[in-house]
Formats: structure tokens, sequence, C-alpha cells
């Protein structure tokens, strides 16, 4: 019988055999469901190919993975360290990306069980979750615009400690300078200051004054990016 092919050299009388039946079941509601997930995250979100197929195959590799461990803790406990060595070959992702791996290796987890009805349940309520977080102001930083990373060039003859303070204090409401380099043979200095803007419609009026005191040299105006931004 066909059984006996997909019969484990070690199925005993204490171990269930899955049927060829049931694994086909719950890898193709896994594939689909996989799918389902990787088009929600698709929608109007940068990615590459290899993510988004990586995406669609991971709840099918998770399923088989919890099919064949079959309720044995030991195997279980051994497939979650192999899976934890997967962080050391991957880079740095995004939230977003780390929340998208733990949905698809959440409905992988519930299709392994055999509670296909509950896994299709999940993929709609998460994606529908998933795509109407974007369409809200949830979580959206405020003033982000007032938040700037300013580079300003000055002659080496101007002494940096305090020589824009009575700029900073009339368009900005806190100032920090955090790094300062020569440049230009040691002629120049290249100050970068962190600063928040009291209106961010006065940058401009901000980068003039700059320019009439430190001699029309070199200015820089950036987003400040931040591990909690970025993250």
């Amino acid at each position: 019988m066909i059984e006996n092919v997909f019969k484990g050299l070690f199925d005993g009388s204490l171990s269930s055999v899955i049927s060829v039946t049931d694994f086909l079941a719950c890898l193709g509601a896994a594939l689909v469901l996989g799918l389902v997930m990787a088009l929600c995250y698709m929608f109007r979100t940068r990615y590459t190919k290899s993510f988004v197929v990586t995406l669609a195959l991971l709840p099918a590799v998770v399923c088989v993975v919890i099919m064949l461990v079959n309720g044995n803790v030991g195997t279980g406990v051994a497939v979650a360290g192999a899976f934890s060595l997967v962080r050391f070959r991957s880079v740095p992702g995004s939230a977003k990306e780390i929340c998208a791996l733990f949905l698809a290796m959440g409905i992988g987890l519930i299709a392994g069980m055999g509670y296909l009805g509950f896994a299709v349940l999940f993929t709609l309520v998460m994606c529908a979750a998933f795509v109407a977080y974007h369409f809200v102001n949830f979580g959206q930083a405020k003033n982000e615009a007032r938040y700037k990373i300013l580079t300003v060039t000055i002659p080496e003859d101007l002494d940096y400690s305090a020589v824009f303070d009575d700029i900073f204090a009339e368009h900005t409401t806190a100032c920090q300078l955090v790094r300062v380099k020569t440049t230009n043979m040691g002629s120049l200095f290249r100050l970068t200051y962190e600063i928040t803007l009291r209106d961010p419609a006065e940058e401009k009026q901000l980068i003039d004054k700059l320019r009439c005191r430190n001699g029309n040299l070199e200015i820089s105006v950036s987003r400040q990016e931040t591990g909690i931004t970025e993250l």
C-alpha cells in the first residue's frame, strides 16, 4: 500500500503515523495561507522577491516540522534549537519584516497541529489587521519634522563652542553639538548638531542666518535617524 512507502523507519506502536491524505491537506493549506500572507505583506510595502518567496514557503516548512514532531517533546526542543540558528545566517530586518515572519510561523504551527479552520481564521484576521494598521495613524511619529541633524562648516579662526548660540536660541528648542571634525587640511571645522526646531517652516531662515555667520560655507540638514525610529 502507498501508506507503507511513507512509513518511518522508527515508527512503532507508541507513535502515530500521519496519513498521506492528512499530510497533503495540511501542507496544501499551509502553502495557500502562506501565499495569502505574502500577498498581504506586498500591499504598499517595499519588498524583495527572495523575502516574499520565503514568507510564502515558511508556513509549509513549519507545518511539516510540527507534523513530524508529532508530540515528541525531546524532538520539539531539538527542532526549536535548530530554528534558532537561522538568526545567525540572516541580516537584521525591520520590525515589519520580523512581524511578518512570526505571523508566517504562527500559520505553520496551527496548520501543523491540524487545526486548518483556525489557521484560515487566524490568517484572515491577522492580514486584515495588517492592512488596517497601514491606513490609520497608529504609532506614527509626531513632530518628526522638528528633529534634525545639522552639519555646518566653519573657518578655523571661528570659536565653534558658542558661535551659533544666539541663532539656535531663536530657532530651536534643543541643540547639542555631537561631533567636531577638521577638514580641508585642517583649515576648516565641520560641526554636527542634533537640533529640535521650534517651527519646521522656519528651517530656511535658520540656514540663511547660519550662512551669514559661517561665510557661506557648506551647510546640510537631514532627518535624525535613531535605533528607535528604525525599529
